[in-house]
């Protein structure tokens, strides 16, 4: 099971200001010890349950569950190598925007700048 976790890409975000969500994806017979996090965040979405409702089916084809643990949005400037996330999801509460940005460092290590702030919307 640990080899499906880890084919499930850890970061998947667009570029611009755009909502986010982070998701335990886990396998259902031993949730507690076999699971990862995972950032998506998409440009086009209205809800951070649109970005949950695209994610959860693959998933859900290598067998392993998945869980929306929080949200909030991101600003990603590509050109200047910074990432902002900020804000909470109404429905889905807060992310641990400290969580989502070890998982944006391990994805842009050449990034000058990756942070967080509790504030906004």
């Amino acid at each position: 099971m640990e080899e499906k976790l880890n084919s499930v890409e850890s970061v998947k975000i667009d570029d611009g200001t755009f909502k986010y969500i982070l998701v335990k994806v886990y396998d259902p017979d031993n949730e507690d010890s076999v699971f990862k996090y995972i950032v998506r965040g998409d440009a086009s979405a209205g809800y951070h349950g649109d970005i949950y409702e695209v994610t959860t089916p693959d998933i859900e084809k290598l067998g392993l569950e998945c869980e929306c643990v929080g949200g909030g949005r991101i600003k990603h400037d590509p050109a200047a190598k910074t990432i902002h996330v900020y804000g909470y999801s109404q429905g889905y509460g807060r992310a641990d925007h400290l969580q989502t940005c070890r998982l944006l460092k391990e994805k842009y290590p050449d990034y000058a700048k990756i942070d967080f702030s509790n504030d906004g919307y």
